[in-house]
């Protein structure tokens, strides 16, 4: 497909070009009544298409890259002398990794296929989680740690992309909900199946536990690939899987909810340095970003939650089953909440705001005063429902707010927006690595006064996109 040339010697301003390039991107399709009953058809069929092999994908992909805390305190850390600070650079590379790749990926899916381009990312990232078996040193867990971070970068923003893409306003907090509640899923699932595999299959075949672990998490993630070009969805106008009817419904609807959607017309496309340019020179971008940082930065916790429970008194098996009552807890709040926003979807900021105080930085305060174990656990509940709830409430306001602007520019203010989210983890992990244990005073202090400070951006921001919003058909 042909870029829309860029010419510097036109007095054409960017902003001016992609505006008029989404205005003809709505004038592509013919007006047309839209038939509540077919509306409701079409919602189904995308549902059923989308959101069933996102969250397997999701649940995957988290697994993949957070199993390093379950093998950590499965024999890893002993095999590998892998000290705290070294711990923390395996998790920190693979965030590096993953904030190198996110925009590149994502330019790339807005001239792609989805049904292509993530079954591609996945067999690449289940070979790098396979491979983590065979290492024989803490530098090694490193480096792959790091390829898995490129591998894993382009999944998120995509689905980002994808449902931002599919959905009307009102529709995104609950189908965002489904996406992260595979995390939450993966969290507990992931754990049992932790416990299960570095317990029962430790030995076999002369292979410790923990790199079973890798190896069978890496396999199914492989496997799981070739059955996403069937049933994944393309964009509202390509796709195939929807007759010409329903492809013309799924953008109108759109349009009338005031979001662009992908169009694969040469003439509705920019370059992608000029798309980048729309993404970065607006000053929108910055409380979006800053906000979502608090959120991803403080998911790093996920990473000491076997830690937390072996350090509370339970042994090491105990350790990984206990962490799933963690995540079962969060998914229920995040679903009810996500449920309640979308009847009310102007005030996902005020409800992400909520979240970030009274679940996060209270809990944190708790955590950081009240040292008995049962009472531990239970504030740990509580913090891990802000992280998952915060995520969806967050993204799902994040989209509709970026919904009227070009669809590749969108791809890429989501791209940075995730990609600067997860460069906050390197902060997010550090602070309990450097905390004292058992009882992590330090790091439940720092993360009850950053919670704070997500919850102000997020009310502030409430204000400002209700007086300064993006306008319609307006890129940056």
């Amino acid at each position: 497909m042909a870029n829309l040339p860029v010419d510097e010697t036109q007095k054409e301003t960017g902003a001016t070009m992609v505006e008029n390039i989404s205005d003809k991107a709505f004038q592509g399709v013919e007006d047309i009544n839209i038939d509540p009953e077919a509306e409701k058809k079409l919602l189904r069929k995308i549902d059923w298409h989308l959101l069933p092999m996102i969250w397997i994908i999701y649940l995957l992909s988290y697994m993949d890259r957070s199993n390093v805390g379950n093998a950590r305190v499965a024999g890893m850390g002993d095999a590998l002398q892998l000290t705290d600070d070294r711990y923390y650079i395996a998790v920190v590379l693979f965030q590096i990794g993953y904030v190198v790749a996110e925009v590149p990926s994502n330019m790339i899916l807005a001239r792609s296929r989805p049904s292509l381009f993530l079954p591609a990312l996945m067999i690449f990232w289940g070979t790098m989680c396979a491979l983590i078996a065979l290492v024989q040193n803490w530098q090694q867990l490193v480096g792959l740690r790091f390829v898995l971070g490129i591998a894993e970068a382009g999944f998120s923003p995509a689905v980002m992309f994808i449902i931002s893409s599919w959905y009307k306003k009102h529709e995104q907090s609950k189908r965002f909900v489904v996406f992260h509640s595979a995390g939450i899923m993966s969290g507990a699932f992931g754990s049992i199946l932790a416990g299960a595999i570095t317990d029962g299959l430790d030995g076999s075949l002369g292979i410790a536990g923990w790199r079973w672990l890798f190896i069978i998490e890496g396999v199914i993630t492989i496997a799981a690939a070739f059955s996403v070009p069937f049933v994944l969805l393309d964009y509202p106008l390509t796709s195939k899987k929807l007759t010409e009817e329903q492809r013309q419904l799924a953008y109108s609807r759109l349009r009338a909810d005031g979001i662009t959607s992908r169009n694969d017309s040469a003439e509705h496309q920019i370059s992608h340095w000029a798309a980048f340019k729309h993404a970065v020179s607006n000053w929108r971008l910055v409380p979006l970003t800053l906000g979502y940082m608090v959120v991803i930065g403080s998911m790093s916790l996920a990473y000491f939650y076997p830690t937390f429970t072996k350090l509370l008194g339970y042994s090491t098996k105990d350790a990984q089953y206990m962490t799933a009552p963690i995540y079962g807890v969060a998914l229920i709040i995040a679903v009810t909440l996500c449920i309640v926003a979308d009847i009310v979807p102007n005030y996902r900021a005020i409800f992400t705001c909520g979240v970030l105080f009274f679940f996060g930085a209270i809990f944190c305060a708790l955590a950081a005063g009240i040292h008995h174990p049962k009472a531990r656990y239970a504030f740990l509940c509580f913090i891990n429902t802000a992280v998952w709830s915060a995520n969806p409430l967050s993204l799902s306001y994040t989209s509709t707010v970026l919904g009227p602007v070009h669809p590749e520019v969108r791809g890429i203010c989501l791209a940075i927006i995730n990609g600067f989210a997860n460069l906050a983890q390197l902060y997010g992990t550090y602070i309990f690595t450097a905390a004292t244990p058992p009882e992590y005073i330090m790091g439940f202090s720092v993360y009850a006064a950053i919670f704070t400070v997500g919850a102000a951006i997020y009310l502030g921001s409430f204000f400002i996109f209700r007086k300064y919003p993006y306008k319609p058909l307006e890129a940056f």
